[in-house]
């Protein structure tokens, strides 16, 4: 089937800034988007710059707005987004990070507040009587969906709040993995992340519009996490979260 991409790209070389560049294509309906992109680069335009890894949607290194929706492009099937002769797939950069070149942006500021969140245990440094710290199915549940995070930053490009309302909150990213050391019943590090979560660009400021939810591609109920982030934080300080 014949498809057309209309690409945004930027080449900090290159004089008048971002442009959108028009490909035209054959691909199968089951072809991963990424394919496209690796056929285009390969056969039409090798200066055409993109991040990929595994293409198994497991690195999350590939994540783009395709159709204005964050995406894996190894995960997106051309018959998803495109149909024989249709109207062009759109392909850009993630929001809310600063575009390198052409659909790569400079991941630093995501890493940040990544690195922010202490994402790692912090406990004693040893079990009862210097054993191994047995948890329940229960317990181990309680955290299971925070750990499928692949730090792709989709939610982080989808979060209004950032784009919007406050440039320097932590992000949705962030406070998952947070999450997934303060919902372990092993973890005692709730108050060294207060500095990094209790705080006015820390997880207060998330609106619950649910945004960083839809876009996940590992399907992580992200606004859930981030409620149950600021729960955490009141009960640690003796307030109510409806008091903040």
């Amino acid at each position: 089937m014949k498809i057309v991409l209309e690409i945004l790209r930027f080449q900090p070389e290159s004089a008048g800034g971002a442009r959108v560049q028009r490909f035209e294509t054959e691909a199968g309906p089951d072809d991963r988007l990424l394919d496209v992109l690796v056929d285009i680069q390969r056969r039409i335009d090798p200066t055409l710059a993109f991040r990929k890894s595994c293409g198994h949607g497991v690195c999350g290194s590939d994540a783009m707005l395709i159709n204005g929706r964050e995406r894996l492009a190894c995960k997106t099937l051309v018959k998803d987004v495109a149909a024989d002769g249709g109207p062009a797939v759109t392909v850009a950069p993630l929001r809310n990070l600063e575009t390198v070149r052409d659909l790569i942006v400079a991941e630093e500021p995501f890493f940040e507040r990544y690195r922010a969140a202490k994402p790692y245990l912090i406990a004693p440094d040893a079990g009862p009587e210097g054993r191994e710290r047995p948890q329940t199915p229960e317990e181990r549940g309680a955290f299971d969906d925070a750990t499928n995070c692949i730090l792709c930053a989709a939610c982080y490009s989808a979060c209004p709040v950032v784009r919007e309302v406050n440039p320097r909150f932590i992000g949705p990213a962030a406070i998952v993995q947070a999450s997934r050391f303060l919902e372990d019943s092993r973890d005692r590090g709730l108050g060294d992340r207060l500095a990094a979560l209790d705080h006015p660009d820390g997880v207060w400021p998330c609106e619950n519009r649910f945004e960083c939810t839809r876009v996940c591609p590992r399907g992580i109920k992200v606004t859930k996490l981030i409620n149950l982030t600021k729960r955490d934080i009141s009960r640690f300080k003796g307030a109510k979260p409806e008091g903040r």
